[in-house]
C-alpha cells in the first residue's frame, strides 16, 4: 500500500520504519529541508533501539523515501497520516495548528479517494475539524472528491517503540465507514500474524482511548510516589507493599514504582490537555488536576533530600560548596528525549542551592546540553563525575546503573551518600558496604551504617 506520513518526528518516524518495514511504500514528509537532508543521509535525529538500523535497511531497498514535497506524497497515497506535535497551549489544551494546517494541504492537494489518518494524540472532537478543514479547500478549488477521516492514536513507549509497533498490544481504529475500517486492517494485518488486536471503534472514542490510557498510567505513577513518601514518615517498606498489591490481579505490577515523577512527550501534556478538555465541558476532573499537583511536587524529593542531608542550615545556598553526581538526565531509559524530564526540576533546584553538579547519561548528554549549557559538567564515563563529589543522586533507571561498581564508587565519593530516586539497590546490603543510602519509599530498612 503507498501512504504518506506527515511529521518527521518520533511518531512519524517509527510508523514510516516500521510499514516500510511490512512491505509498504512510504513517503515521510516534513517543512523542516534541514532535517530531511539529513535523514536522507541516514542521519536520524533520536535516539530509538532498532529505529536507525531499520530506516537504513528500507531506505537502500526503496520503500521509504524523504521530502518536503507534500503535494506530490499526497496524490500518490492512498493513506496520509498525520503525526506532527500538538504541543500544550498555555492553558494546557493540545494545539492544534500544525495538525489542521497538513487537513488543509491535503485538502488542496488531493485529486481522488483519501484516508486521513490523525496519529497524534488529538483531543476529542479533531477529526471533525480536520474533516472540516479538507472539506473547506476542496469547496475553494470547485470539487467534491471523496475522503475519510480515521483516528489511529498512537500507543508506543519511548525505548521500546519498534517493538510496540511491530507487536502490539492493541491497535485502535476509530472510524464509522466500513470500507475504510477493512482499509486499516489491511494495513496492519502484517502485526496481527500471531493474534487479532485491532479495536475499532467510533471516532470520538478512539480519540479519548488515547488521552484515558496516558491518564490512568499517569495516575498510578502519582498514586505510587505518595505511598512510597508515606511509607518514609511510617517506617514501612514501598517495594513490600508493591509486591502485596500487586499480586492482586486486578492491580498487577506494572506502573507501581515509585520515582522522581513522571516526564516525556506524553504523560504531562495528555494530563493537562485532559483536564482541559474536561473544563471546556464545564466538567471538574479533580483527580487528575491532583495527579498533575503530585508529580510536580515528587520532582522535588530527590533535591529536597539532598538539600536536607548535605545542606547549611539557614542560607540562601545551601549547597554552596558541595558537588552533586547525578546518574541519568532522559525522563526514562532507552530514549535520549529530555522533555519534562524529572532530572530538570531536580538540577535547577540543586543549582539553585548553590552546588556544582555533575551529569552522566548513556544518549541523552546532546539534549541535555541544549537545557543547561554549560551550568553544569558532563561526562560520558559514570565514575568520572563521582570523584570527590558528595553525594550520588539516581535519576534514571539506565541498566547501566543497576549493578555498578560499589567499591569504586565508596571510593570516589567523599562522603559515600547516595539519594536513589529509583531504588535500585537493596538497602541492607547497602548499609553493609557502609554507604549512607537514602531510597524513596523504604524509611528505616537499612539506609545507613547503623541500619537494620
Amino acid at each position: 500500500m503507498k501512504i504518506c506520513i506527515f511529521g518527521a518526528g518520533y511518531v512519524g518516524l517509527v510508523a514510516a520504519a516500521c510499514f516500510a518495514e511490512s512491505g509498504n511504500t512510504v513517503t515521510a514528509v516534513d517543512v523542516d529541508e534541514t532535517k530531511i537532508e539529513a535523514l536522507k543521509q541516514g542521519n536520524i535525529p533520536i535516539y530509538e533501539p532498532g529505529l536507525k538500523e531499520m530506516i537504513l535497511r528500507n531506505l537502500a531497498e526503496g520503500r521509504l523515501s524523504f521530502t518536503t514535497n507534500a503535494t506530490e506524497a499526497i496524490q500518490s497515497s492512498l493513506v496520509s497520516f498525520i503525526a506532527v506535535g500538538t504541543p500544550p497551549g498555555e492553558d494546557g489544551s493540545a494545539d492544534l495548528k500544525y495538525v489542521l494546517e497538513v487537513a488543509s494541504e491535503i485538502g488542496r492537494a488531493m485529486t481522488g479517494f483519501k484516508i486521513v489518518v490523525d496519529k497524534s494524540t488529538v483531543p476529542v472532537g479533531t477529526a471533525d475539524k480536520v474533516r472540516a478543514a479538507i472539506s473547506e479547500q476542496l469547496n475553494i478549488r470547485g470539487v467534491d472528491l471523496e475522503f475519510d477521516v480515521v483516528s489511529n492514536p498512537e500507543l508506543l513507549k519511548e525505548g521500546a517503540a519498534i517493538e510496540d509497533f511491530m507487536k502490539p498490544d492493541r491497535v485502535v481504529i476509530g472510524t464509522d465507514n466500513v470500507r475504510t475500517a477493512e482499509i486499516m486492517k489491511e494495513l496492519y494485518d502484517p502485526f496481527m500474524r500471531k493474534q487479532n488486536r485491532m479495536i475499532v471503534m467510533d471516532i470520538r472514542s478512539a480519540e479519548m482511548t488515547k488521552y484515558a490510557a496516558n491518564a490512568m498510567l499517569a495516575t498510578r505513577i502519582s498514586f505510587m510516589n505518595q505511598i512510597a513518601n508515606l511509607c518514609d514518615h511510617m517506617g514501612a517498606d514501598v517495594s513490600a507493599v508493591r509486591e502485596g498489591i500487586g499480586s492482586d490481579s486486578r492491580i498487577g505490577y506494572d506502573f507501581l514504582f515509585p520515582g522522581p515523577g513522571y516526564g516525556g512527550s506524553c504523560f504531562p501534556k495528555d494530563v493537562k490537555a485532559l483536564v482541559r478538555t474536561a473544563e471546556e465541558c464545564n466538567y471538574d476532573f479533580l483527580l487528575l488536576k491532583a495527579v498533575e499537583e503530585v508529580n510536580e511536587r515528587q520532582k522535588e524529593v530527590l533535591a529536597d533530600r539532598l538539600i536536607r542531608e548535605l545542606g547549611a542550615p539557614n542560607q540562601a545556598q545551601p549547597l554552596a560548596g558541595r558537588i552533586i553526581a547525578c546518574w541519568g538526565l532522559s525522563f526514562k531509559p532507552r530514549t535520549d528525549d529530555m522533555r519534562e524530564a524529572p532530572a530538570i526540576t531536580i538540577i535547577e533546584r540543586l543549582l539553585a542551592a548553590g552546588a556544582t553538579v555533575r551529569a552522566h547519561d548513556p544518549e541523552a548528554i546532546k539534549e541535555a546540553k541544549k537545557v543547561f549549557g554549560d551550568r553544569i559538567e558532563f561526562s560520558h564515563n559514570q565514575y568520572e563525575i563521582l570523584d570527590n563529589a558528595d553525594a550520588l543522586t539516581i535519576i534514571t533507571d539506565w541498566n547501566e546503573y543497576r549493578n555498578p561498581d560499589f567499591d569504586r564508587i565508596k571510593a570516589s565519593l567523599k562522603n559515600a551518600t547516595i539519594v536513589d530516586g529509583r531504588n535500585l539497590y537493596k538497602p541492607k546490603r547497602m548499609a553493609a558496604a557502609g554507604f549512607r543510602y537514602l531510597p524513596l519509599g523504604r524509611n528505616g530498612h537499612g539506609i545507613s551504617q547503623e541500619g537494620h
